[in-house]
């Protein structure tokens, strides 16, 4: 049996049976068997809800995290660079395997997300350097 489509409820061929089950109705899905000749419309219902916490995320040993270390912590970045760590400077964070930076209690410095715009006088660079590429560009 092949599912075919999938419909959100709302959709056409899902109104009759949003006004059976409400919002209990996460979905309908035409199937075809092909050896019977046979179509059928099946549906997707919550028949319970719990509240539930989620386990947080676990890293693995060798997954590379961001870590912040400041402009004037000179001992913390060499103790990450000779645990291996590598600095990125267009993220500008540091960059080393977690199993390292558990190792070094650094857990607390790992960044959520890396972007290239937490510095905003690069990025003021960057756009003042564009512009003067694109003046001279149209200047000839």
């Amino acid at each position: 049996m092949q599912a075919r489509s999938k419909l959100k409820p709302g959709q056409k061929g899902t109104k009759k049976l949003v006004e059976l089950y409400g919002s209990r109705l996460l979905c309908v899905r035409y199937r075809y068997d092909e050896a019977r000749q046979k179509r059928c419309k099946t549906v997707e219902l919550i028949v319970a809800e719990l509240d539930w916490t989620p386990k947080p995320k676990q890293t693995r040993p060798g997954t590379l995290v961001p870590l912040r270390v400041e402009f004037g912590e000179a001992e913390l970045g060499r103790k990450v660079k000779a645990a291996g760590g590598k600095w990125n400077g267009v993220k500008r964070v540091w960059e080393l395997r977690y199993d390292q930076v558990v190792a070094l209690g650094l857990t607390g410095r790992i960044v959520a997300k890396a972007s290239n715009t937490t510095n905003p006088a690069v990025s003021g660079r960057q756009a003042k350097a564009s512009n003067t590429r694109n003046q001279k560009a149209s200047s000839i």
